[in-house]
């Protein structure tokens, strides 16, 4: 017989498994912008600071697998349903910190080289950021 306890390695990997994402999100985004900047102090161009709005949209992930992990660790589900939940949940999260910091290196990129488009840049990080909102939301009515 499974222990109860067994289920807190699915909380653990709900919130460890994001943060992860968001660590490997965090870095294309912030390479990109730190590279971003650079162009613009070589051009002799002002060096946007909205650029940061790029470098740190992954970071949300990490909270969604907290509010997650919370919610499973109150939970009184089979252990084995909540790893399963935790692994899968967490694997999507971290997909969508990774996305999301893709497209930022792209709206960081374009941002510095022209000036112009943060609108339509951070609209498409957005919809990144909403992949990880439905899944932190599905998977607390599922536990």
């Amino acid at each position: 017989m499974i222990d109860a306890n067994f289920g807190m390695f699915g909380a653990a990997c709900a919130l460890g498994i994001s943060a992860i994402g968001s660590a490997i999100g965090l870095a294309i985004a912030g390479q990109a912008t730190v590279g971003s900047w650079k162009r613009c102090y070589m051009n002799n161009k002002p060096a946007p600071f909205i650029l940061v709005a790029f470098a740190g949209a992954p970071l949300t992930q990490t909270i969604y697998g907290f509010l997650l992990m919370n919610a499973m660790l109150l939970s009184k589900k089979d252990p084995w349903y909540l790893l399963g939940v935790g692994l899968v949940c967490g694997a999507a999260i971290a997909s969508s910190a990774i996305a999301q910091g893709t497209a930022s290196a792209a709206g960081a990129d374009a941002l510095g080289e022209t000036g112009k488009g943060f609108s339509q840049y951070i609209t498409i990080v957005g919809l990144c950021e909403t992949v990880a909102l439905f899944v932190m939301v599905f998977g607390l009515i599922s536990v």
